[in-house]
């Protein structure tokens, strides 16, 4: 099954090499150990099932626009998934009482 994972939260003790790097070590031909660079602290990862799987990385600081992704029907073949543009859109129909509360704009929508 391939897969395109969109990690846009900091590592965490849990995962101090975000979530690509969980996925790696749990891939049995995982290679050399995965670093996440400090300075660039979210990934994208499109993952394309095959033997050995093969990861395509983008790293990202916080703020940065989302680049277009590939996400892959078979090992050759693949879409590019435009993330800034869907998450964006998505974003744009979220109540304004809630893009307050989430910019840090409004108190909270129960008070």
């Amino acid at each position: 099954m391939h897969l395109l994972v969109v990690d846009i939260f900091p590592p965490t003790k849990f995962d101090p090499s975000g979530v690509h790097g969980a996925i790696l070590e749990q891939l049995e031909d995982a290679g050399d150990p995965y670093h996440l660079p400090a300075q660039e602290p979210l990934t994208l990862a499109s993952y394309v099932a095959d033997r050995p799987v093969e990861a395509y990385l983008e790293h990202l600081n916080v703020g940065a626009p989302l680049p277009p992704m590939p996400l892959f029907l078979d090992p050759d073949r693949y879409v590019n998934a435009p993330l800034e543009e869907t998450y964006s859109a998505a974003y744009h129909g979220v109540p304004a009482v809630w893009r307050d509360v989430i910019e840090g704009r409004g108190t909270s929508a129960t008070s």
